[in-house]
């Protein structure tokens, strides 16, 4: 097979090399087009372009496969836990005990915070976007951290760095949303999990003592780890390129945080649980929805279903399906729009027309389930994403710099005005 492909204009021929990944992906290589042929591509979205080589996540949306460091998303789920996932991912390789307990022992000591970020809490409305918060919130530990900002900071530097953001965005995350409802903050318990006293600090009032229960904290501890990459998607190539001007690692999660924010990306399971409690308001017939889902001519979307990037069907929703009906079950939530969802389920995974189509419930389906059966608002679904995808941006920010990539900078093709002359504004 040649290692090369050919590109042929104006009677010239020009030869380019072909680069295949570990899983056998090819792609052509044209970095060097411009300059031998003065020719650019154009790939509007970068659908068709890999903007870097990666050897953090693999994803085969044809066949359903997605991996992390080589390890599949389904031993990860169901043996690992999120805290050892985002090891894996930042650092390449599974911990073992010592190492663990030491990065976990490390994140317990940071997950408080400098108390003058609670003015700057304060300082938002209630009805602050809680991510517009997050985004500030974690911008504001260069100002905390000046020391971030050096372009030749140390690798110790760096780590420092690393592990303050993984322990103090579950602090940030449930302040953001005490800020949303009006509630007074409470800080973190270090005698608890990752997950747990995430929760704690969620949910707890002052003075009234918060059990945390496992189940629900175990579906979240799953949520976080599906969550956690996602390959060089609008966030996570955000953080890339961003950090390729050796911006701070905070100032890049928090660019990266603000693409999420994006209704287009991380807003799929706000839009679940707003379409379900659209069909309940018009009566609850989800009969009728499917059938209007099907009518081609008909403009409404069933939400939650089908992935733009898996064509078979998202590993990921398997693995949560069950940790949606176990966190259903175990809280015991009556709520019509749960109901509804349910019933949407199961009529949709019967339908000849989605299963032909292989249309089945996807990740945010049952993520935004969970999350509206934990009593978590819409509004912070996009900060759970967050918070659950942390590991991959990091780990992704971090390979970016340690391959010394050059700073990000696309082309474009030019479809404006000619060169004109300027004309005085009393003649216009």
């Amino acid at each position: 097979m040649s290692n090369t492909a050919e590109i042929k204009f104006n009677g010239n021929t020009y030869e380019l090399p072909v680069t295949t990944g570990s899983e056998n992906e090819q792609a052509i290589d044209i970095s060097k087009l411009r300059a031998e042929s003065g020719l650019i591509t154009l790939d509007p979205g970068f659908k068709n372009t890999g903007s870097t080589k990666s050897a953090i996540t693999f994803l085969d949306g044809e066949q359903g496969i997605l991996r992390y460091r080589g390890y599949s998303i389904e031993d990860l789920a169901d043996k690992s836990s999120f805290l050892e996932v985002a090891y894996l991912l930042i650092y390449g390789e599974l911990p073992d005990t010592e190492t663990f307990t030491n990065f976990k022992n490390r994140i317990s000591k940071h997950t408080f915070v400098h108390e003058d970020i609670k003015k700057i809490l304060d300082g938002f409305p209630s009805k602050a976007h809680p991510m517009g918060v997050l985004s500030s919130l974690v911008c504001s530990l260069t100002a905390f951290y000046p020391g971030s900002l050096a372009p030749n900071r140390s690798e110790d530097d760096i780590d420092l760095s690393i592990i303050r953001l993984l322990a103090k965005l579950p602090t940030f995350t449930a302040w953001a949303y005490k800020n949303k409802i009006g509630h007074p903050v409470i800080y973190p318990d270090n005698k608890l999990d990752y997950c747990s006293n995430f929760m704690k600090m969620m949910y707890g009032l002052p003075g009234n003592e918060y059990e945390v229960d496992p189940v629900v904290a175990s579906a979240l501890d799953k949520l976080l780890i599906l969550h956690a990459d996602h390959e060089q998607n609008c966030s996570t190539s955000t953080v890339r390129i961003v950090g390729s001007s050796q911006a701070s690692l905070y100032s890049s999660i928090s660019a990266g945080i603000n693409a999420l924010w994006g209704p287009l990306h991380g807003g799929a399971n706000q839009a679940v649980i707003e379409m379900l409690e659209a069909i309940k308001e018009d009566g609850g017939d989800t009969t009728k929805f499917l059938n209007k889902a099907k009518d081609k001519n008909d403009p409404f979307r069933l939400m939650g279903f089908g992935h733009r990037v898996y064509k078979n069907f998202d590993p990921r929703a398997k693995i949560i399906k069950k940790a949606a009906d176990d966190v259903l079950a175990k809280l015991g939530v009556n709520d019509p729009v749960l109901d509804i969802a349910k019933g949407l389920e199961e009529a949709a995974l019967k339908d000849d027309y989605f299963v032909e189509r292989k249309l089945y419930p996807n990740v945010d389906f049952y993520s935004g389930i969970i999350y509206r059966a934990m009593g978590i608002p819409t509004e912070m679904f996009t900060v759970m994403f967050a918070l659950g995808r942390l590991p991959g941006w990091i780990a992704q920010w971090k390979e970016m710099r340690d391959n010394n990539e050059p700073i990000g900078r696309p082309r474009q093709v030019y479809v404006g005005a000619e060169q004109r002359d300027y004309t005085d504004i009393s003649k216009r």
